[in-house]
């Protein structure tokens, strides 16, 4: 997180309440809210992956990127 450039209150901002929730495969699940920059008016994505298959959980690695199409699915 810190090589990144992640503070752990963004971390637990998306672990608490995830704006989208993917499974990678089962007992892995990608958890990725929006937000901006303080700076700057480029929105960014945060994306949180988090292995639900040990007791607790365990935050796998996490990365901020700005290729929301990539990523964000938008709901139907």
């Amino acid at each position: 997180m810190e090589r990144r450039g992640l503070s752990p209150e963004t971390i637990e901002r998306v672990l608490l309440a995830p704006e989208q929730r993917e499974q990678v495969r089962p007992g892995r699940d990608v958890l990725q809210s929006r937000g901006s920059a303080e700076k700057s008016e480029k929105v960014y994505l945060v994306r949180v992956f988090v292995d639900l298959d040990r007791e607790p959980a365990e935050v796998v690695t996490a990365y901020r990127t700005t290729k929301l199409r990539k990523y964000w699915r938008e709901e139907t």
